[in-house]
C-alpha cells in the first residue's frame, strides 16, 4: 500500500478529484438531484475512498482479472474478501461512472497539440512519481482497447491484435514500471537518421544514465550505434542483435558446429555468435564483457548468453 501511495501521490489524487467532481456536478446524463462528488463526509474519507479505489484497480490486475466481470469480484461464491472489505460494489461503480482524466471544455483544443491529451496530465504525473520513487527497466506492450483513436496499432503477434502501444521501462527483477510513453506515430523530435529503437531506449532510460548501470535489450532495440551512445553516458549495453544489421559482418549468418561460440571485437564492443541449434544461432552484443568465458554446462553457453537470459525476462533491463 505504501508503494501505491507514493505512485498515486496527493497531486494525482487531487487532479482526479477535481476532474471527477466537474463531471459529476454538470456531466451529461446525471439524473441525481444531489451534487455527486468523489468526496465523502470529510477530506480524510475522500482520500481514503480514492486510495481504496486505486488499490482495488491494482489488485484486480494482479489477480489476472482482465477477463472477469467486475461484479464477480464482489460475488459471494467467486469473489475476493479483500474487495468486499475495502469498498462496497455500488461505491466502486459510482466512482467508476464519473471517473475522468481531462476537462471536456478544453479537450478539442488540447487534442490538436497532443494526441494523448485525454489522459496526458494524469499519465505524466504518474510517470514522474514512478521515476522519483523507484530505482530502476522496457519492452513494447500493447494495451487492448475498443476505443477509436488515430494511434490504434495492429500487432499480429500479440494475443489482442488491436490496442494502444506503450514503450515501458521496468525493473529487471520485479517488472515494476518506472517510465513509459505511448506510441503516437511518427516522433517529430527524433533526430534525422536515428533508429526508432535507439531513440526509444535513450528516452526511456534517460533518468538513469551516467550512473554506471547496464541496459539489456532485445533485437528490436540493440545496435552498435546505441551501444556507443550509451557508453558515452557511462552506461553499458547487453542485447541480442538482428543478424540483418548492416554493421554486422557476413560471417554471423554462417552455420557453425552445434554449441560452438565465436567472439568478435569492435573497439569496446564484443559480439558473441553462439550456435544454439543446428540451423539457428544467436548474436549477443555486449559492452560489459571484454572477454567471454564458456560455462561448464552441457550446452557450453557463453557467459554473455547466460547474462542476457538472466537480465532480459521479456524486458530490457536497467541495472
Amino acid at each position: 500500500m505504501s508503494a501505491k501511495k507514493r505512485l498515486t501521490a496527493t497531486e494525482v489524487l487531487a487532479l482526479l478529484q477535481s476532474l471527477d467532481d466537474a463531471e459529476s456536478d454538470g456531466g451529461a446524463g446525471s439524473d441525481s438531484d444531489v451534487s455527486w462528488s468523489l468526496q465523502s463526509s470529510s477530506d480524510t474519507d475522500s482520500e481514503s475512498d480514492s486510495e481504496a479505489f486505486i488499490a482495488l484497480i491494482y489488485v484486480r490486475g494482479a489477480q489476472g482479472g482482465k477477463g472477469m466481470g467486475l461484479v464477480s469480484f464482489w460475488s459471494a461464491d467467486w469473489g475476493y474478501a479483500f474487495f468486499k472489505e475495502t469498498m462496497s460494489r455500488n461505491r466502486f461503480q459510482e466512482i467508476m461512472r464519473f471517473l475522468r482524466f481531462d476537462k471536456k471544455e478544453t479537450r478539442r483544443t488540447r487534442v490538436q497539440v497532443n494526441k494523448f491529451a485525454l489522459v496526458a496530465d494524469v499519465w505524466e504525473k504518474f510517470i514522474q512519481n514512478s521515476i522519483a520513487c523507484y530505482k530502476p527497466s522496457a519492452d513494447e506492450q500493447l494495451f487492448a482497447t475498443k476505443a477509436r483513436c488515430s494511434f490504434i496499432q495492429y500487432i499480429a503477434s500479440k494475443p489482442d491484435k488491436f490496442g494502444i502501444k506503450f514503450w515501458l521501462a521496468a525493473d529487471v527483477d520485479t517488472k515494476y514500471m518506472v517510465n513509459g510513453a505511448p506510441y503516437l506515430g511518427k516522433d517529430e523530435t527524433r533526430m534525422p537518421g536515428q533508429r526508432l529503437g535507439d531513440s526509444v531506449v535513450l528516452k526511456m532510460v534517460e533518468p538513469y544514465l551516467g550512473k554506471g548501470r547496464n541496459i539489456t535489450t532485445d533485437n528490436f532495440f540493440t545496435s552498435l550505434e546505441l551501444a556507443k551512445a550509451l557508453q558515452a553516458k557511462k552506461t553499458s549495453l547487453v542485447g541480442t542483435v538482428n543478424k540483418t544489421r548492416r554493421e554486422l559482418p557476413p560471417r554471423v549468418k554462417e552455420q557453425r558446429p552445434l554449441l560452438t561460440t565465436q567472439v568478435l571485437k569492435s573497439n569496446n564492443a564484443t559480439l558473441t555468435v553462439y550456435q544454439c541449434k543446428p540451423r539457428k544461432n544467436v548474436c549477443i552484443l555486449s559492452t560489459v564483457h571484454t572477454d567471454v568465458a564458456i560455462t561448464s554446462c552441457h550446452k557450453a553457453k557463453p557467459e554473455t548468453v547466460t547474462y542476457y537470459n538472466r537480465t532480459n525476462s521479456r524486458f530490457y533491463g536497467c541495472r
